[in-house]
């Protein structure tokens, strides 16, 4: 009879370890999903937002600059891109010079890229820095392209080619105007 009281109390004892640990587990689990949450309140309250132009925007800024253009009776092609330089749309207005076509995508490539206005690198090279022409990757350093600025960030650009530079810059100026940055 000893015996079997003995394995009683060592199964008791074992039960009690395992509701014990059991216990444990769930207050581990409670402190866990504790823990998740307040990493997830921290990583919204510490990470960066990232704009990026939407297709609507897309379709706003070339709909204005092309009205801008329209409006002055200038033949152009507006070129859009995004934060890296990728074409987003190109849009070559009856009457524009074919190489327009290919000068509009690298004066937006330029801005994005560059984060600044593509006229900052002609005047760099106008002012007899020569060297900047072989600079890799910058191909539309004529003034013409404008970065769309959104909080600080660069998130596209607009190139514009076909009459003198300062009214391409102004059509692409009046686009990006029309997404109110």
């Amino acid at each position: 009879m000893g015996r079997i009281l003995k394995v009683s109390r060592a199964g008791g004892y074992r039960l009690l370890l395992v509701r014990i640990l059991l216990r444990l587990s769930e207050a581990v689990g409670w402190l866990e999903s504790v823990c998740l949450s307040f990493y997830d309140s921290l990583i919204l309250i510490f990470m960066k937002t990232k704009h990026f132009l939407e297709s609507v925007d897309v379709k706003a800024i070339a709909a204005a600059a092309e009205a801008e253009a329209l409006k002055n009776n200038w033949a152009v092609t507006i070129a859009i891109v995004d934060d890296g330089g990728h074409l987003l749309a190109l849009q070559r207005l009856d009457g524009a010079a074919p190489v327009s076509s290919h000068i509009a995508p690298a004066k937006a490539h330029t801005a994005a890229l560059g984060r600044r206005e593509s006229k900052i690198y002609e005047d760099v090279i106008n002012a007899g820095r020569m060297s900047f022409l072989s600079a890799p990757e910058i191909k539309g350093m004529l003034e013409g392209g404008v970065p769309i600025i959104k909080d600080g960030q660069c998130i596209g650009a607009v190139g514009v080619s076909g009459v003198k530079s300062t009214e391409d810059a102004q059509i692409a100026k009046a686009g990006i105007a029309a997404i109110g940055l």
